[in-house]
């Protein structure tokens, strides 16, 4: 459990979030609520978790949403979830990938002087990850834990430091009353928040490398806790640091080094330098979290013959997702090189905008998860659940984040921080309606074209039954 609670967390990557997405945040939107958003959107997904996790224990599979999807709303909905969460977690991955390499040119600016261009970091990094990604996941979780338990302990000594010396407005709650989520700026705060929990899924992603499936129950619900708590307090505490009226101001001047601007005016500089270390290495572990989630949903998909096959071959030495491994790098690469190419700020339209419509695109899938579990289980009638676990608790999330995501296409121009009439503003919502309409008719052309295919859609590791059980009459 605790390999899966670190993987969780390190995606969710606490000092990114805190010093890079939330600062992000403030500076491009305008708004000041993001630290009671996390609290709201803990809330909101403890309520979906509870369906979740209770279908987790019927259903295992490296590809988590789809697999859902496809066993509650249908094996057509499943595909189209696929391409969803394929496009959602690479604009994440690539989006981590942009930010530390901005995140390392920073640090070694600031240690020597010597300026190195963001992409050779970041190239460098995808080199390391990639000879990480074909290991052993237990190896993995082992380096992530020690890099976590640092930055959560830099995070809680910085926060200790904001509170105790406040700007003058003193310690106030400003930023966590809840009236703010009855304005115009609902939308904003939620999917900004939003943005921080993504990679809490990832305990079920990993179920089948579980030795014990109930461990993922309570991974989950101990990593909601940690990231909830935790991105509330610290974001709350930068705000009583420069005062609620002035976070957007100081967030757009000094942008991803607000954090260890403010602490460097309270704490030693040694520990400043420690704090600015752990934030890349933050980066890298949510970057190398990412990596293993990409490479397990390409592998989900190549295993199941929805995608290509040779998705879902494995290193004979660590039974790792190779290909898919190998596979996330290389469109990684590409990203990068194009970003660097064209010489587009990596922070806004790498960093920030990756991380907020991948956002979109894994809110999407959450919702549709939910319809999922009660579409499942009204099915599944022998099941020794409670309705409460298997009906309403999910019904009522599907509704709360139906209307989280009304509200976030409807402001998304604000989140992006465009001028309003900006095509990015709804062009990027409905490319993932056009990646959904794609999906859904590929799993069309499967059923009618490749039934063998079609049938192992969501079967995870079984899906190897459907192949004894259904080719033999094709080869004789």
């Amino acid at each position: 459990m605790t390999t899966i609670v670190f993987f969780t967390v390190a995606a969710a990557a606490p000092e990114t979030v805190v010093g890079g997405g939330a600062v992000s945040g403030f500076a491009v939107s305008g708004v000041t609520g993001i630290p009671l958003g996390y609290l709201a959107i803990a809330l909101v997904l403890g309520l979906f978790a509870i369906g979740y996790v209770t279908m987790s224990q019927h259903v295992e599979n490296a590809g988590a949403f789809y697999a859902y999807i496809a066993k509650g709303l249908g094996r057509v909905a499943g595909t189209a979830a696929g391409g969803v969460a394929l496009v959602s977690y690479l604009l994440i991955l690539v989006s981590l990938v942009g930010g530390f390499g901005v995140g390392a040119a920073d640090f070694i600016r600031q240690l020597s002087g010597v300026s190195m261009p963001w992409w050779l970091l970041a190239g460098v990094g995808l080199a390391v990850i990639a000879a990480m990604g074909v290991l052993r996941i237990d190896v993995n979780g082992r380096v992530l834990g020690v890099l976590l338990l640092a930055e959560v302990a830099v995070i809680l000594v910085f926060d200790a430091a904001f509170v105790s010396a406040p700007s003058d407005a003193g310690v106030v709650l400003d930023t966590l009353n809840p009236a703010q989520l009855m304005t115009s700026a609902a939308g904003v705060i939620l999917v900004i928040a939003f943005t921080g929990f993504i990679g809490f899924e990832n305990s079920t992603v990993l179920a089948e490398e579980a030795k014990n499936p109930r461990t993922v129950i309570y991974a989950t619900y101990i990593s909601l806790a940690i990231i909830g708590g935790l991105y509330s307090l610290s974001t709350w505490a930068m705000t009583v640091a420069t005062g609620p009226d002035n976070i957007v101001g100081q967030a757009e001047t000094h942008s991803t080094e607000l954090l260890f601007v403010l602490a460097a005016e309270r704490l030693p500089g040694v520990l400043v330098s420690v704090g600015s270390a752990l934030y890349v290495t933050s980066l890298f572990a949510a970057t190398l979290s990412f990596h293993h989630v990409c490479a397990r949903y390409f592998f989900a998909l190549g295993r199941e013959g929805v995608g290509l096959r040779w998705w879902g071959t494995t290193s004979p030495r660590t039974a790792a997702p190779a290909a898919g491994s190998l596979t996330s790098t290389a469109i990684s690469v590409v990203v990068v090189v194009l970003v660097a190419v064209t010489g587009l700020d990596p922070i806004t339209y790498l960093f920030f905008w990756g991380a907020s419509v991948g956002a979109l695109g894994v809110l999407t899938l959450v919702l549709l998860t939910s319809l999922a579990v009660v579409g499942y289980f009204v099915r599944e009638r022998d099941h020794g659940h409670s309705r409460w676990r298997t009906t309403v608790a999910p019904a009522v999330a599907a509704l709360v984040l139906g209307v989280v995501l009304v509200l976030t296409v409807s402001s998304f121009g604000t989140v992006l921080g465009v001028s309003e009439g900006d095509p990015a503003a709804w062009a990027l919502p409905l490319a993932f309606l056009v990646v959904l309409v794609l999906g859904a008719i590929w799993g069309a052309a499967l059923k009618r074209f490749r039934p063998v295919a079609y049938a192992r859609i969501g079967m995870g590791a079984r899906a190897a039954t459907v192949q004894v059980e259904q080719e033999p009459a094709d080869v004789h």
